[in-house]
């Protein structure tokens, strides 16, 4: 069974940073190219960051500066590193991955992505 499980979510205040962990089980993703997605109520789950098993990233546009994706192949683990965070980061934030990395898969799509983990809440405070 494949999971993935967010962790590092928490209350920070604006300016201050956290870092998020996706640790993943059932399979590896090492061919795979894994993202960040985040949703807050009301909205639809936006994309923040990916990365391709090759270290090629992507990232949005509010992300740029700020975030920074990277990944541990050994440990099938992905992580989000999130400076000068600000009230509107705010969110759920959500791991996914995807199954095998076909030609035509865009990793800033969630339609993209196969598996997805549980979420975990980032609340930044002014």
């Amino acid at each position: 069974q494949v999971q993935l499980v967010e962790s590092g979510g928490g209350l920070v205040q604006a300016g201050d940073s956290l870092r998020l962990s996706c640790a993943a089980s059932g399979r590896t993703f090492s061919g795979s190219f894994m993202g960040w997605f985040r949703q807050v109520p009301g909205k639809e789950r936006e994309f923040v960051a990916a990365i391709r098993s090759g270290g090629i990233t992507y990232y949005a546009d509010f992300a740029k500066g700020r975030f920074t994706i990277s990944r541990d192949s050994a440990k099938n683990t992905v992580y989000l590193q999130m400076n000068s965070l600000k009230p509107d980061d705010t969110a759920v934030y959500y791991c996914a991955a995807d199954r095998d990395s076909r030609p035509g898969r865009i990793p800033t799509m969630s339609v993209y992505y196969d598996y997805w983990g549980q979420g975990t809440q980032v609340t930044v405070s002014s």
